[in-house]
């Protein structure tokens, strides 16, 4: 049997840096072959803009300094490619935010988390697919449509930052750059199968700022370590973000000691259960972690659902910070997320306020309900990838769901700001992907990562990433 060629793209940041030292490959041609491989599979809407020009300058000059010097501890992403989700601020390449409104906007600064991965000599790819404004649980926007999952192509990859999913699923680079206020990044690492990491709240800087405190920048790779790395470049504070207030690094994930922790899990967030197959695999991952070590408890968390805080939150920041000139171009927004507006254009200050308020209650009670625990395990999301063109209206139980209702599992943990790593841990019956996730304490992002780490080395399914998959179909 022939072993299929692994793709430049697919290697990890550590495996790039061991090519680039023996001379197996070079940044540029890394950069080829991702550039060659993305437009093959244009059809899946990865990119809204694929930087071919600036990437292979970008990628020629890193590989000029290798030849010079050497890797450097000043430049931990040397050639590395990144893409990055198209609502972070690029200097001099078009950042829509997957609006008809923003179509042409190229900014003359680059956001924080940019900014840094460019100092560490990452090399831009391109800016991948979302939903305007990264309004919905899909990536559709009127721009290019939606992003489709690379497992199934009549599937939904998720959102927002599904083009990031499909990025990291497909090997566009080991690092996608995207943006989680409900479970944006989680979402798609989820259906994509890939590692979808939200750092604590305030970790990694975020300006401009979005969602009033409920958006955070996060990663979606194929391991743990990737992760870790690249949000490590990406972290500390910036005096444009009043909430980036975390002096400390993350250091890859150590595992010693890491089994002392004590895990408690739950599927009893919120009113939607999961499918039967999603809470095997929560089951089954719990089952493994118990067998190498870890002490687990099961947790009943009665608490309301805080959607409806989730809710009032976005959309009075939607309202207020982005469309001063709502009227004048309403008619060339995505309907859905000009009806997300039009309800925060209705909200009272005293709605505003109240909807704060219970944000810090239900924060304080998630804390008092999982004080027993050092993290917390759930599914990702409920279902896996439901179909392209159902948008925002997903349907649970037969029923279409409230907005982002139907993804119980990932909004909670904006609200409270709690570091979130959504891992790849099994398939369904239909042979999609299936995600688990782990959630830390506020601030404690290196212990999630561990368990998260120790969980990839041991469990017993290994990801066949599409690279597998007979391409003919697309």
């Amino acid at each position: 049997m022939t072993v299929p060629r692994v793709e430049p793209g697919y290697h990890s940041i550590s495996e790039l840096q061991t090519a680039y030292r023996t001379g197996e490959y070079t940044p540029s041609e890394v950069i080829d072959d991702i550039l060659r491989r993305a437009k093959t599979f244009e059809s899946l809407n990865t990119f809204i803009t694929l930087d071919e020009d600036g990437s292979r300058a970008q990628a020629e000059a890193a590989t000029r300094a290798l030849e010079r010097r050497g890797p450097s501890p000043e430049k931990p992403l040397l050639g590395i490619p990144v893409t990055v989700k198209d609502l972070i601020r690029t200097r001099g390449l078009r950042t829509t935010r997957g609006s008809l409104v923003t179509k042409d906007f190229v900014p003359y600064e680059d956001s924080p988390s940019v900014a840094r991965l460019r100092d560490a000599g990452a090399v831009i790819v391109g800016k991948t697919n979302t939903s305007e404004g990264g309004w919905k649980g899909d990536a559709a926007n009127q721009l290019i449509g939606p992003s489709l999952n690379p497992w199934a192509r009549e599937r939904s990859a998720g959102g927002s930052s599904g083009g990031a999913g499909v990025a990291a699923a497909m090997g566009f680079g080991p690092v996608a750059v995207g943006t989680d206020g409900a479970g944006s990044v989680r979402i798609p690492a989820a259906f994509c199968g890939v590692v979808g990491f939200k750092p604590t709240l305030g970790r990694i800087p975020y300006w401009p700022h979005s969602s009033d405190g409920l958006s955070h920048i996060g990663v979606l790779t194929r391991n743990v370590e990737d992760a870790a790395r690249s949000v490590a470049v990406m972290s500390g504070p910036d005096s444009r973000d009043r909430l980036s207030n975390f002096g400390d690094r993350i250091d890859l994930p150590m595992l010693t000691g890491i089994r002392s922790l004590r895990v408690g899990f739950t599927s009893s967030l919120g009113r939607v259960k999961p499918e039967a197959s999603v809470e095997s695999a929560l089951h089954d991952a719990v089952t493994l972690l118990r067998e190498i070590g870890y002490e687990t408890v099961e947790l009943d968390i009665d608490l309301p659902d805080p959607y409806q805080i989730l809710d009032t939150i976005w959309a009075g920041h939607e309202a207020a910070s982005h469309w001063d000139n709502f009227d004048e171009v309403v008619h060339l927004l995505d309907p859905g997320y000009a009806s997300l507006i039009r309800r925060g254009r209705q909200l009272g200050a005293g709605q505003l306020a109240r909807a704060h308020d219970l944000r810090h209650d239900y924060t304080m009670a998630v804390r008092t309900a999982t004080r027993d625990v050092d993290v917390l395990l759930t599914p990702t999301t409920p279902i896996t990838a439901f179909p392209s063109d159902q948008g925002e209206a997903v349907l649970i139980d037969g029923k279409v769901s409230e907005g982002l209702s139907w993804t119980p599992y990932t909004y909670p943990f904006n609200l409270t700001g709690q570091p979130a790593v959504s891992m790849p841990a099994a398939l369904d019956p239909r042979g999609l992907p299936i995600g688990i996730q782990f959630v830390g304490r506020f601030g404690d992002d290196r212990r999630v990562l561990g368990i998260a780490a120790d969980y990839e080395a041991n469990r017993p399914w290994k990801p066949a990433y599409p690279r597998l998959i007979n391409h003919s179909t697309y």
